[in-house]
């Protein structure tokens, strides 16, 4: 079989280089891309800058000439209508405070949503009842109507009136412009019609009572708004989770030895500190003295852990499992491996492309074309001799029937629809940007560890020497072993108490770092570590079985009762038993699958070989496997990458679109745009065909809401709509779009059936071969599910 083995380049990625610095602004009061788009054209007008303006996160990037000034550019974003704050060197207290002001805003959104859901249906009966039926209406009926409006157009609607006034103060108009004219037009005839019209006519005609369609429009808008919202917090906390994988406090030692607790901020390079089983190393540094079993899978995604010893070099954010060690610190804050990861992330999130929806990119010519043509069909009907009335009865029209709530509704009711259905499905994609990325990925990058593995150590094979029964090697090194805290000493304990209930007693217990342990069971003195050293030659059949076990990337330990080896153990992280299924499922798809792993080329190989994936990448530090995407993206693909670890961010974050397996890390879950819930990877298949059909869907809702604008203006401007019917009309145009959202609530997407009834769900919990009659992936080198003699 041949594997194409792939080593990333030595570099990380970093900014794009530039003459100066680069800074990060953080940017308020954006409510659409076209403000996003706006924010970047007044900053690129500056001589020398180049800025990218993210409206999901809400930062403005900026590459900065050495002659331009951090001030000059908040003054550019604040004459555009905008707040700007320089991001200062601190990324966790800058994400704090914009997740702060992310709450804030969810908060008001919520209220005013409330309110005006509340509101609008008795506003809708009242309207209709006091236009149609004027025997209906009792004393004071139009102060009641007043009462109820008044707080949905006025405080409900603010947010709206707010980014009108800063738009019209800067000279530009958005939709909010058009919703803000259509509110205040709606209302400003209805309390005309009420007051003025049946106290002049002496008559209850009533006509021109729709307080309900201002009412409607906030709802529907305000609803959008709040989605988009809560969308982009869930967004925006990796780099909170990843700050968040570093320890807060260090036991530092002082000049006597002594031992003194500081927070992890405090350390200066040089210093010495301690580390414990089970904590977390502060920072990047050098083993002073002692040993340690160290879970580097957070950092590098190593499956296994790598003891260490003076000399070793250790990074922060990795885990002592077992000893003690002293380490002296090499580097601090943002210069580790851990800060290096954080500023990738940024970075990445930076680079991306703001969301830019449809009725966005259309705002700068449709509102001003709306009013040009409200304020045209007011003058021709007075032009033509009609009544002043008629007149603004078919202007108002015009507003109301053009005012935005399909657009603005499009695409927030189906993210919620699919994300009903994804629910279901272990499914949950952020916001809109993994819609469009979903359309064009052409390759899927897949972690090895804790998302093509199961993540943990487990004992997969046994061979014992002749005359001895595999129950009774397991029995003694599962004695012995439940006294450690070693991974692999773990993984043999928990079988053996699986298998056979429960163990002898262990005596004289000794381990013996970087090698195994050693103690005395039921009279006997046994070993369990390393074959090598003081240990006798193996028999030919055991030897040659360890060297298959090693060729295949696993960990091998042997056992000795007294000075005889009677067995030996295969210790791996299993794959899981979706892997092989899913790969087939991506690559029917037609999409190329690539297996990019921190961990051994020998463990890479042998999954590779099991799930059916030729394309292999071993060894790869977080920036390389940025690097790697970064590569295939010049090459024309767009990539789609698969992880579950606080490694996988910043290629989360870089890749096209982002999956994180739900079982993984907050960091992995933050930084992805799709997150696999369920702990089953075939999902990754289904999730990518839910994406797309959203999109399609989304698509179809910006056609019909705009088409429709189209289509209905000249009827409203043509005096054959009155504002109520026009209102209808408005609503019908978004329940359509609702309803066409709800399709995706009908029909599970394209296949979703095999994610419950595929083949491979009844294999066993270990190696898992690729299917030898597909064409797509090679068949494997190897079958063995574990412990085969009694499973």
């Amino acid at each position: 079989m041949l594997h194409q083995v792939h080593k990333p380049a030595d570099a990380a990625p970093g900014p794009r280089p530039h003459s100066g610095d680069e800074v990060s602004l953080a940017v308020g009061g954006m409510t659409c891309g076209a403000c996003a788009a706006r924010v970047e054209r007044a900053l690129n007008g500056l001589e020398g800058v180049v800025a990218r303006v993210n409206y999901a996160t809400e930062r403005a990037t900026i590459a900065l000439p050495a002659d331009v000034s951090v001030q000059r550019l908040i003054e550019e974003v604040t004459s555009a209508g905008y707040t700007a704050e320089l991001v200062g060197e601190d990324p966790q207290r800058a994400a704090a405070i914009a997740d702060a002001d992310l709450k804030r805003r969810l908060r008001f959104l919520k209220w005013r949503l409330l309110l005006a859901a509340v509101v609008f249906m008795p506003l809708c009966d009242y309207s209709i009842d006091f236009s149609s039926q004027p025997s209906t209406r009792f004393a004071g009926w139009q102060w009641f109507m007043v009462a109820m409006a008044a707080p949905v157009v006025t405080w409900a609607a603010w947010p709206f009136y707010q980014a009108a006034v800063r738009g019209a103060r800067h000279r530009t108009t958005t939709m909010d412009t058009l919703v803000s004219l259509g509110i205040v037009a709606a209302t400003g005839w209805s309390l005309y019609s009420m007051f003025v019209l049946d106290t002049a006519a002496r008559r209850g005609s009533g006509a021109g009572i729709y307080l309900d369609v201002p009412a409607g429009v906030i709802m529907f808008l305000l609803a959008g708004r709040y989605f988009e919202a809560w969308s982009r917090q869930r967004s925006g906390n990796a780099l909170r989770a990843l700050a968040a994988v570093g320890a807060r406090d260090v036991a530092v030692l002082d000049a006597t030895g002594g031992e003194q607790r500081r927070a992890v901020a405090d350390l200066v390079p040089g210093e010495r500190f301690v580390v414990r089983p089970g904590e977390t190393v502060a920072t990047d540094g050098k083993v002073v003295s002692g040993q340690s079993a160290i879970d580097l899978s957070v950092m590098t995604g190593e499956s296994q852990p790598v003891e260490v010893g003076p000399g070793d070099s250790v990074l922060g954010g990795t885990v002592a499992l077992t000893g003690r060690v002293v380490v002296q610190a090499t580097k601090v804050g943002r210069d580790t491996q851990l800060g290096q990861m954080m500023r990738l992330v940024e970075h990445a999130q930076n680079e991306k492309a703001a969301v830019q929806h449809l009725a966005d990119r259309i705002s700068g010519v449709f509102v001003p074309a709306v009013l040009v043509i409200a304020l045209g069909t007011l003058l021709a009907w007075l032009l033509t001799g009609n009544p002043a009335t008629a007149a603004f009865s078919a202007a108002i029209s015009v507003l109301i029937i053009a005012c935005p709530c399909a657009l603005g509704l499009a695409t927030p009711a189906a993210l919620f629809t699919a994300s009903l259905t994804g629910a279901s499905q272990g499914i949950f994609f952020k916001g809109y940007r993994a819609l469009e990325a979903s359309h064009h990925v052409d390759t899927v990058v897949l972690d090895k560890t804790g998302t093509l593995t199961e993540g943990k150590m487990t004992l997969t094979d046994v061979e014992v020497a002749a005359g001895v029964q595999e129950h009774e090697a397991l029995r003694l090194a599962g004695a012995l072993e439940r006294a450690s805290e070693h991974p692999v000493a773990r993984a043999i304990a928990a079988e053996a108490e699986r298998r056979l209930g429960d163990l002898p007693a262990v005596d004289s217990f000794v381990a013996l770092p970087g090698v195994g342990a050693s103690g005395v069971v039921e009279g006997h003195e046994i070993y369990v570590g390393r074959a090598g050293g003081a240990l006798r030659a193996l028999t030919p059949g055991l030897s040659d079985r360890c060297a298959e076990w090693e060729g295949l990337g696993r960990t091998v330990v042997v056992v000795r009762r007294d000075r005889d080896v009677i067995g030996a153990f295969a210790v791996n992280d299993v794959i899981r038993p979706s892997a092989a299924p899913a790969v087939r499922q991506l690559q029917a798809l037609g999409l190329r699958c690539v297996l990019l792993t921190g961990d051994n080329l020998a463990t890479a190989t042998a999954v590779g070989e099991a799930v059916g994936i030729t394309e292999i990448v071993a060894g790869a530090l977080p920036a390389e496997k940025v690097a790697l995407i970064r590569r295939l993206q010049e090459e024309g693909r767009s990539v789609a990458m698969v992880g579950d670890g606080v490694n996988d961010a910043p290629a989360l974050t870089t890749a096209d679109l982002g999956l994180a397996v739900g079982s993984g890390t907050d960091v992995a879950i933050n930084a992805a745009d799709l997150i696999i819930v369920r702990d089953d990877l075939r999902v990754a298949a289904t999730a990518i065909s839910l994406a797309r059909r959203t999109l399609k869907t989304i698509r179809g809702n910006l056609a019909w809401a705009f088409l429709y604008n189209l289509a209905a203006i000249p009827i409203a401007a043509a005096g054959l709509l009155n504002p109520l019917v026009a209102g209808a009309a408005m609503a019908l145009s978004s329940t359509f779009v609702v309803c066409n959202s709800a399709r995706l609530l009908r029909a599970a997407p394209a296949g979703a059936g095999s994610v419950g009834s595929s083949a491979g769900a009844e294999l066993p919990a270990g190696v898992e071969p690729a299917d030898a009659d597909s064409t797509s992936t090679p068949s494997s080198k190897y079958t063995s599910p574990p412990l085969t003699s009694t499973r």
